[in-house]
């Protein structure tokens, strides 16, 4: 009886060996992860502000493309003018 219950103790330290080693296991995971995390947030605010400049950077080319083109429209409109009064 006494071997039976010296394994069981053996058995049970072991057990409880294994829970406490992988319960470090666990929080070291869960350090790394919240590293990556912040590493991951912090490139996402770098990425959200320079989609914020190059979405701003492509609505100032837009609108200056848009006062281009209607200059254009205008000069057309009056070459097109001048070609039917020739006529």
């Amino acid at each position: 009886m006494l071997y039976v219950l010296i394994c069981l103790c053996l058995a049970l330290a072991g057990v409880a060996g294994l829970q406490f080693f992988y319960m470090i296991y666990l929080e070291r995971i869960e350090r790394e992860r919240k590293k990556r995390i912040s590493l991951l947030e912090r490139r996402n605010k770098v990425l959200q502000a320079r989609l914020e400049d190059a979405e701003a950077e492509i609505e100032d080319k837009r609108t200056r493309l848009q006062a281009i083109y209607n200059d254009n429209i205008l000069e057309c409109d009056e070459i097109w003018v001048d070609v039917i009064e020739d006529r």
